[in-house]
């Protein structure tokens, strides 16, 4: 859907460093292109979907392995205390492309915000800063690595990473 900043990242309209970390039937996986730090990854479906109502059952079913998936590989490379799983769907005031955020915190995160959760991502936000591209390739081309090495089929047929 032109004007839509999920498709236009998907569909190669606006540019995404480290392009699609993972990908299965129904689902993408990328980099935040926003402020929420290096490691930050955006979980949405390939269709344009506003509403998690909209969520096809094939969809859903997808939907919790790949979570669990993308949280234990942004583990395995970064070793945060916790990873943020929360859903985004907005442009402005409009309901947007649904998106799961993935956000890997540990304490350094203490130094942005002195509360965690939805403060520290608006303290992040308003600080505007961005990991560089490079970071970004660097740490795609790693997480298409662990996908690639250490996955197991999913009652979809598509892959995930071994727990």
């Amino acid at each position: 859907m032109d004007g839509c900043l999920a498709c236009d990242l998907m569909e190669g309209r606006i540019s995404l460093p480290g392009g699609r970390a993972h990908e299965t039937s129904r689902w993408v996986v990328e980099h935040c292109v926003g402020p929420l730090g290096l490691g930050t990854l955006i979980v949405k479906p390939k269709r344009h979907c506003v509403h998690v109502w909209e969520l096809t059952l094939e969809e859903s079913a997808e939907l919790g392995p790949l979570l669990t998936a993308v949280a234990d590989a942004v583990r395995s490379l970064l070793h945060p205390d916790q990873v943020y799983v929360c859903l985004w769907s907005r442009q402005g005031w409009t309901p947007g492309h649904i998106h799961f955020v993935l956000q890997p915190v540990g304490p350094e995160a203490r130094s942005i915000s002195p509360r965690p959760g939805p403060r520290l991502q608006a303290a992040m936000s308003d600080r505007g800063m961005k990991p560089s591209p490079d970071e970004v390739e660097a740490l795609c081309a790693r997480l298409r690595r662990v996908f690639e090495h250490s996955t197991k089929t999913v009652a979809s047929g598509d892959t995930a990473p071994i727990r």
